[in-house]
């Protein structure tokens, strides 16, 4: 990524007018830019010579606000960066701090975080895919993947009582029991998914426009992939076979059978067959989860973070004084650092969490994967239509509210 505090590229000053390069501004009010993203191009007629991302239009600042806030209280924050994969982002943090506190999570809340992270995945694929699709100008896709989606939000707000910014996966397991109905409602969306996934795929798949307008653009190398820290479907895509579920598990994945989709080609036509097939791995994994739900509670048993199961408390009134003393002075956590990363839809997802050994954490550093994503848009643009910067930039999935936070 070119330091931002660089300047703006410049048109050349050529002697002859058929030497002269246009500067050209792509966003930040452009829809196929995904979010507030300006891409300046220099281009020369319609090739793109040189392409500077610049970033910060949604800044929020949000690593630096969960400095002032409890841990527990950073849980929603987390919601807002990745704003499409909202649940992934709880399991990380949480995972973290988890680290620090030395606590073993219950079996039933680790099977049911794998169980809705997988559904988060999916969801954020059909996002991916119907836009990315639009972009390219097959506008039914979108309405296809948007009634998909609305259906995993209906789960999303059965669950944790909001489509989004769910805040369901907490410090020492869930927030609460999941919906006597939940397990019977995934399954019905699953049973039914693959076969919307063909939908998609002979839309798209078998399209000459669409298969035209993406096979062999972008292309990025496995080197340039690796020096660029490329990670998740786009470097899969490029040959890299790596996913941090099956090779550096977390939360019980080890305990799950599923492939992880690869290709050589490196453009984005494999980037669109790498998500394709991830979607349908996140079947066979959400399938597995419904089968072997254990039972058990749902939270760790550490009355000093999470409120006790009801029979341990001994009146109702001794609940809500803990739980108000939980929520109001939070809990300390003991003093040192630690770094966990996860498997996202977009990549490798990593927060780096410090502890004072005080109730509000010292530092929370956020590594999300469409930043480093981001840095290698140029590699992929450079001598390709300016046309085709529309489609590379679909391909790679970014989200800004993980760019800039």
């Amino acid at each position: 990524m070119i330091d931002t505090g660089t300047p703006i590229l410049t048109a050349p000053t050529a002697e002859g007018a058929k030497d002269q390069h246009m500067v050209l501004n792509m966003g930040p009010q452009h829809p196929s830019t995904h979010g507030v993203l300006r891409l300046v191009l220099e281009i020369d007629g319609e090739i793109v010579v040189r392409l500077y991302p610049e970033i910060g239009y949604l800044h929020t600042g949000i690593e630096k606000t969960c400095e002032a806030k409890f841990y527990q209280q950073v849980v929603p924050l987390t919601d807002r960066v990745d704003y499409l994969g909202p649940m992934a982002n709880n399991l990380c943090y949480c995972l973290a701090v988890e680290k620090l506190l030395g606590l073993e999570i219950p079996a039933r809340a680790q099977w049911i975080r794998v169980l809705l992270t997988e559904l988060t995945r999916i969801n954020s694929h059909l996002i991916w895919l119907g836009t990315h699709a639009m972009d390219i100008g097959a506008l039914t896709v979108f309405l296809y993947t948007f009634r998909e989606r609305e259906d995993i939000l209906r789960i999303f707000e059965a669950v944790a009582g909001q489509r989004m910014m769910t805040s369901y996966f907490r410090i020492g397991g869930l927030a609460m029991e999941p919906p006597l109905d939940m397990f019977d409602r995934i399954r019905k969306f699953i049973k039914g998914f693959p076969e919307k996934i063909d939908e998609y795929s002979n839309l798209l798949t078998g399209n000459p426009i669409f298969y035209n307008r993406l096979k062999g653009v972008g292309y990025l190398s496995p080197d340039d992939a690796l020096a660029l820290a490329v990670t998740g479907p786009v470097m899969r895509a490029s040959g890299l076979d790596f996913d941090t579920r099956r090779d550096m598990p977390y939360s019980g994945y080890e305990k799950f059978q599923f492939k992880v989709p690869t290709s050589t080609d490196g453009d984005c036509w494999a980037r669109y067959m790498v998500r394709l097939e991830e979607m349908r791995e996140s079947v066979k994994i959400i399938n597995q989860a419904l089968d072997g739900v254990p039972e058990g509670p749902i939270k760790a048993d550490a009355p000093k973070v999470v409120l006790p199961d009801r029979e341990k408390m001994k009146t109702q009134m001794e609940a809500l004084i803990h739980h108000f003393k939980i929520v109001t002075e939070g809990f300390n956590v003991p003093a040192g650092e630690v770094y966990q990363q996860i498997e996202s839809g977009h990549g490798q997802m990593g927060y780096y969490v410090v502890s004072d050994g005080t109730a509000k954490p010292w530092r929370v550093h956020m590594r999300y994967p469409g930043f480093a994503t981001l840095q290698a848009l140029e590699t992929m643009c450079k001598g390709r239509m300016l046309a085709d910067v529309v489609a590379v930039v679909g391909s790679i999935d970014i989200v800004l509210g993980e760019i800039d936070r």
